[in-house]
């Protein structure tokens, strides 16, 4: 496992996170306490030490499995959360208000079993809050040692501008994290946000790095999987990101087929983990969460560490991968160059 600087701060993060949404969830696709906590000791043991979850996932209970799992080893984890989502059925419990948030912190500090999180997360954008309370609230966060660092997910490009620019007018706490969807699939983000964030020093830490499993090579050509016909994994139903009419276009396939000719070239290597270790040769991404739902799957994970993509497999990958433009993009490169 290598580390990295997340965004421009001092804090070291593994190039691999180990995410947690489905920890404890009341679902099919769940993974149970046990298995979970065996993962996260694996992972730690591994050297990973960037562990992600948030108030929301599961309902709470992955934090809870989490701060049991780590609470002899505390001392090893960048411990990363969230905060936004509705946590019951007041007006108040949801949203980035001074008075959510701080409910929000303790709640999670409580089911964590921990004084302090490292990286704390502004989940999505609030529409009614403005975002110097939110930012506010984050900063005396940190001020009184229950937050070390903050982060942001799921805000447009000016949005997280903005919130950049107030932090510094004000000498605020400011986002060295970002945690976007970003695959080979879905690389949307980097029309604005790749830049933004090399400029600024926030470190990208992708979610989804594998399409929603599209990218480990599963599924084939012009056969709809059973699973997204039934509609009995949630990430491939059909009002998600991740779901199967996103990803079954010819161009994705020809991602897939170019993933295959470099999977020759490297022996034992996975569709996983050429998905991954794409990732981790962007500049702008920090760590990439990799969601395993098992402990095989995690291994497989793991992999994507120790694999290293030539400059031309980066290129073919850029290349087959690559998005249409769009205006201004295309006007951009093609007069506004100097």
């Amino acid at each position: 496992m290598e580390y990295r600087k997340l965004g421009r701060s001092g804090l070291l993060v593994s190039d691999i996170a180990l995410g947690t949404m489905i920890f404890g969830e009341k679902s099919e696709r769940s993974t149970p306490a046990d298995e979970a906590e065996y993962m996260i000791h694996r992972f730690l043991d591994a050297g990973g030490n960037h562990i992600d979850t948030a108030d929301v996932y599961a309902d709470g209970r992955s934090e809870e499995i989490i701060g049991q799992a780590i609470k002899d080893r505390r001392d090893q984890v960048v411990l990363a959360t969230k905060v936004r989502f509705p946590m019951g059925e007041g007006p108040n419990d949801q949203g980035l208000s001074r008075y959510h948030i701080q409910h929000g912190v303790e709640d999670s500090l409580r089911r964590l079993d921990t004084e302090t999180i490292d990286l704390l997360y502004m989940h999505c954008w609030d529409p009614l809050t403005p975002i110097e309370e939110s930012l506010h609230a984050f900063d005396d966060l940190v001020s009184a040692g229950k937050v070390r660092y903050i982060g942001v997910s799921n805000f447009k490009a000016w949005q997280l501008m903005k919130a950049l620019g107030v932090s510094a007018a004000n000498g605020w706490a400011h986002f060295v994290a970002a945690q976007y969807q970003y695959s080979l699939v879905t690389r949307d983000l980097e029309r604005e946000f790749s830049d933004l964030c090399l400029s600024e020093g926030v470190g990208i830490t992708p979610w989804g790095p594998l399409g929603g499993g599209f990218l480990t090579g599963k599924y084939q050509r012009d056969k709809r999987p059973k699973e997204a016909s039934e509609g009995r994994i949630a990430v491939m139903t059909e009002d998600t990101e991740e779901a199967w009419h996103r990803r079954d276009i010819e161009r994705n396939w020809d991602i897939l087929d170019a993933m295959n000719e470099i999977r020759e070239a490297h022996a034992g290597a996975t569709f996983s983990q050429i998905a991954v270790a794409w990732l981790l040769a962007q500049p702008a991404v920090a760590s990439v969460i990799v969601g395993a739902r098992t402990r095989e799957q995690l291994a497989d994970n793991l992999g994507a560490s120790e694999l290293r993509l030539s400059v031309d497999e980066v290129a073919r990958l850029d290349q087959v991968s690559a998005l249409e433009p769009g205006y201004p993009y295309r006007f951009i490169a093609s007069y506004g160059q100097r």
